[in-house]
């Protein structure tokens, strides 16, 4: 199949280097960092596409769809690859439809809202918006490679989070257009409340081709580290600083010891056996920050101008889902889960959590202001994996004591932790992919016999 549909695709495309069999090239472009699990690493490799096609525009995104549902040829939708979940591996072989090339950010409006196609880079639209006077509401610690499509397709949250929440709050998505897979491809746009059709459906639904991103005022910021003698004292400063408003930052993130001992490009700002906070806080406020945290009995390790993405050290590079890259470097056997604390009772479950697990598992708290307003204790803890099952008893405990957990050791939508209980993903994957197509395997709710009413369809 695979070379048949590679001369069908060049015969589309007109371009050779934009549909690629070469299987070194293929198999790059067939993987995510699902790796990260060891889950996934085992039901994920030796997962790859048959050839991967690079559009440049819409149109050509509408004839490669239409021509993979006339041979009933998957295809596994990707943006930039940053992923942890497997969202970007083909589980049946076909089409790997490569995103990054329809990079042009078209505009940024007067009100703060990036127009873009999806293969912009989110570093590249930070750094655009920032001429204007904004910048990124939210962004992942990937943010230097990461697409804005992959990032709405499969993120959720990250850096800016703990003032502007998610990907799924506050209108951050304002609108986007999405290329069907059925014969005859349409472009459908979605706005308002319609967008939640198609965010974190892994691209499953429908084919982002265009997006309305809001972004937030721009701000000069600074980084500072504090050290604390213990993680409840780490944490209750870190907590007071990310719920109070007075208080203007971008990332508030607490890490238990000994986490800090990983990050050994950064060693020298990472004193012994102590629990850590990094900030990213409003640089005119640097100076009380500081005060503050001495006040609380902890120590300042460092304290600087932030100057973008090519800050040395750059902290943010040691935060969110890169703080469990940096644990796996230090020792293979660490892995990670997402888990969501009570704001009310986060102490309490994290001494639960300690003297059932131990040393098995790592606090790393991330602030993330919800869908009400509240800012609340993410984390992102840093766990040892021995077994599956003990694995998967970590995540039925922090169930069992109110502590949410998005499981990122699946690869379907609905285990991830983002699905909507509306099914407005599956209503539109029935719409807009009846054959079942697009990446096929990872929204399991969908079958491909179910008939919809005409009032689901329209």
């Amino acid at each position: 199949m695979g070379q048949t549909l590679a001369e069908s695709l060049l015969s589309l495309l007109g371009d050779a280097d934009r549909v690629i069999t070469r299987p070194q090239a293929v198999e790059r472009l067939s993987k995510d960092f699902y790796w990260y699990s060891p889950v996934l690493r085992q039901l994920l490799d030796g997962k790859t596409a048959d050839v991967v096609a690079q559009p440049v525009s819409v149109a050509e995104v509408r004839k490669i769809l239409a021509l993979c549902h006339a041979q009933d040829v998957p295809v596994t939708v990707r943006g930039a690859g940053t992923g942890n979940y497997g969202q970007a591996v083909p589980l049946q072989g076909g089409v790997v439809l490569d995103l990054a090339r329809m990079d042009k950010i078209e505009a940024i409006q007067p009100d703060g809202v990036a127009v873009c196609q999806p293969g912009v880079r989110l570093g590249v639209l930070e750094t655009e918006a920032r001429k204007v006077g904004w910048e990124l509401r939210c962004y992942p610690s990937t943010v230097a490679k990461a697409s804005v499509g992959g990032f709405i397709a499969g993120g959720s949250g990250g850096i800016g989070s703990v003032t502007h929440g998610g990907l799924r709050d506050f209108e951050t998505v304002r609108a986007l257009e999405v290329a069907t897979m059925e014969a005859e491809p349409r472009v459908v746009l979605h706005e308002g409340g319609a967008v939640h059709e198609i965010l974190h459906a892994w691209g499953t639904n429908g084919v982002i081709t265009r997006l309305w991103f809001a972004l937030a005022p721009a701000v000069e910021w600074a980084q500072c580290v504090a050290a604390f003698q213990s993680f409840d004292a780490a944490f209750s400063f870190s907590e007071l600083i990310a719920t109070h408003e007075e208080w203007k930052k971008r990332l508030v993130t607490t890490f238990e010891w000994p986490i800090p001992s990983f990050f050994s490009p950064i060693k020298q700002i990472v004193p012994q056996n102590k629990s850590l906070v990094f900030f990213l806080i409003a640089a005119d406020q640097l100076s009380l920050l500081q005060a503050a945290v001495q006040d609380a009995g902890g120590e300042i390790t460092l304290a600087a101008a932030h100057q973008g993405m090519r800050t040395s050290p750059l902290l943010s590079d040691y935060t969110w889902n890169h703080t469990t890259l940096w644990a796996m470097k230090a020792d293979e056997a660490y892995t990670y889960l997402q888990c969501g604390f009570d704001p009310v009772r986060a102490r309490h479950q994290f001494a639960q959590l300690k003297v059932r697990f131990g040393g098995e598992f790592l606090l790393h708290i991330e602030f993330i202001k919800n869908s009400a307003g509240i800012v609340a204790p993410g984390a992102i803890p840093v766990v040892r994996f021995t077994t599956e099952e003990r694995l998967n008893e970590m995540i039925d405990y922090c169930r069992a004591i109110g502590v949410s957990v998005a499981n990122p050791h699946v690869n379907h939508v609905e285990g991830g932790g983002r699905y909507r209980a509306d099914n407005v993903q599956l209503l539109a994957k029935y719409r807009y992919d009846p054959k079942g197509l697009l990446n096929p395997g990872k929204m399991q709710t969908f079958e491909k016999n179910d008939v919809l009413t005409g009032a689901e369809k329209a």
